[in-house]
């Protein structure tokens, strides 16, 4: 270690044929229990979340109107080219850790250690995001059914809450956050084979919702709210017209964010040489549908310009059909969706955590599988407690919205990786091929770089405080740890 250079550290790679000893475990390894279908439940259960019911109607209202299903189509373009490249590394490299292992194996250490840190922010920061939507939400559905929670127990400490009388208390947990976070940490410590049956029965009680929506609004669509399709741009970018349909493109491209946590399974799937195409490319597919029918009927149903600063435009959708019943669907889908995202990006983050360990740029603990149920239990428990903490003691205005950020930096280094890989290792067998490449993985780094730079400068600036805080525990310990490195040295 002490002859090895600085640079050289930073770039050194894993060899794929030690990934796939990795893999295996030596029979400790991680349990393949996953076919095809359960990996589309996996992907339909990360993506269809809050932001199908949300992102829709203020979209068209303030940037497409009703060509908001053209956005939708143009996001989905750039999460199927990511999606192809995820594919033929996920069939190629079929271990977990996702982008963090395709970036090991294809551009070094250091670029592995600050995606893998990075994808905390998308998967556990994102869970305790969620965590907190849905407790507002489960408390809105029991206060329709006359069940009221006290407000200390749904507001973090520093939050103040306004009672009815016109008095106001401080919060002192959010307890529903913690309460769920926790309880789907532990069904994820139990097994795969049950996380994916909760999320199976959960996936289709929510496209169920969607279907019902669709099914009945698409009888009370006015022809009148399509005219114009296109609305003429106001003359500033974003409002109306093309440029505020790629706008629309950007804002409910974080409706598709999620199928990445699929390839976190990948060491947990039968035949992932086959598998792991399906399971990312046919729930990006599914969604990509679902989305665009949705759009296209809750457009029909309400004029663009009345969504405007609604925050449940769904819900306004619904009061133009004589069915109110279906507001209370629409809600416990909300909640459905909401459950389904926690549960994928949880497991997403403890397969991270667990591959980066076992190359012990973590400590070993995070490695540890347990002997019965074959899930690295330590892992799931440090983020059940990490993700509570956030979940039931932060505001959601402070938790951040650095999803996306984190999300599509992954993306770029996903596509880098595909190119990287066919001209170092041409000829290593691949399940499934990523066409037209370079073309592709090209494409799909700028459609993804575009949106990275369109974010404010407060999203940049957490990124870089992270990722900061990432680079001084991996000089501090995990160069210093590595497995590749000592054994280099060796």
């Amino acid at each position: 270690m002490a002859q090895e250079t600085l640079s050289e550290g930073l770039m050194r790679t894993k060899p794929i044929d030690r990934l796939r000893q990795d893999a295996e475990g030596g029979g400790h390894g991680l349990e393949r229990t996953m076919g095809p279908w359960s990996l589309v439940g996996l992907g339909i259960g990360a993506i269809i979340g809050a932001g199908l019911f949300s992102l829709t109607g203020i979209a068209a209202a303030e940037n497409a109107g009703p060509a908001v299903v053209i956005s939708f189509a143009i996001a989905a373009i750039g999460c199927a080219l990511a999606g192809m490249c995820y594919s033929e590394l996920a069939s190629m490299i079929p271990v977990s850790g996702s982008a963090y292992t395709y970036a090991y194996a294809t551009m070094g250490e250091f670029v592995a250690w600050i995606i893998g840190w990075d994808l905390v922010l998308e998967y556990a920061v994102g869970a305790a995001t969620v965590s907190v939507s849905w407790s507002k939400y489960v408390a809105t559905l029991l206060q329709d059914w006359g069940i009221t929670l006290p407000p200390r127990l749904l507001h973090s400490p520093f939050e103040t809450v306004q009672l009815a009388d016109g008095s106001s208390v401080h919060g002192l947990v959010n307890l529903p956050a913690v309460l769920i976070l926790c309880l789907i940490s532990l069904l994820l410590m139990r097994g795969v084979r049950e996380s994916t049956r909760v999320n199976g029965v959960i996936v289709v009680v929510k496209v169920a919702v969607v279907l019902a929506v669709v099914g009945v609004g698409l009888f009370y669509v006015k022809a009148q709210n399509y005219v114009p399709f296109i609305p003429e741009n106001t003359g500033t970018f974003g409002e109306y017209g093309w440029s505020g349909i790629m706008r629309a493109a950007g804002v409910v491209f974080f409706a598709y964010i999620g199928f990445d946590a699929v390839s976190t399974a990948a060491q947990e799937v039968k035949n992932p040489q086959r598998t792991m195409m399906v399971g990312i490319l046919g729930s990006l597919a599914i969604c990509t549908v679902l989305y665009i029918a949705f759009a296209a009927v809750l457009t029909g149903l309400v004029p663009y310009a009345q969504m405007k600063g609604d925050a449940a435009p769904v819900a306004t959708a619904i009061k133009q059909t004589p069915f109110p019943w279906l507001q209370s669907l629409v809600t416990l889908g909300v909640i459905a969706g909401f459950t389904t995202v926690m549960l994928v990006l949880l497991y997403g983050q403890s397969r991270v955590f667990y591959a980066m360990a076992n190359d012990r740029l973590l400590p070993k603990f995070f490695a540890a599988v347990h002997p019965t149920w074959r899930t690295p239990y330590r892992s799931n428990l440090f983020f059940m407690v990490f993700a509570a903490l956030l979940g039931g003691l932060t505001p959601i205005s402070t938790l951040g919205h650095m999803t996306s950020i984190g999300t599509l930096l992954a993306f770029i280094i996903v596509c880098a990786g595909v190119v990287i890989m066919r001209r170092t290792h041409p000829d290593e067998p691949r399940g499934y091929r990523a066409p037209l490449v370079p073309f592709v993985p090209a494409a799909g780094i700028l459609v993804c770089l575009a949106m990275m730079l369109s974010l404010d400068g407060e999203t940049w600036l957490r990124l870089v405080v992270w990722l900061a805080i990432g680079l001084a525990i991996y000089f501090g310990y995990g160069r210093r740890h590595s497995r590749v490195g000592r054994e280099a040295a060796r």
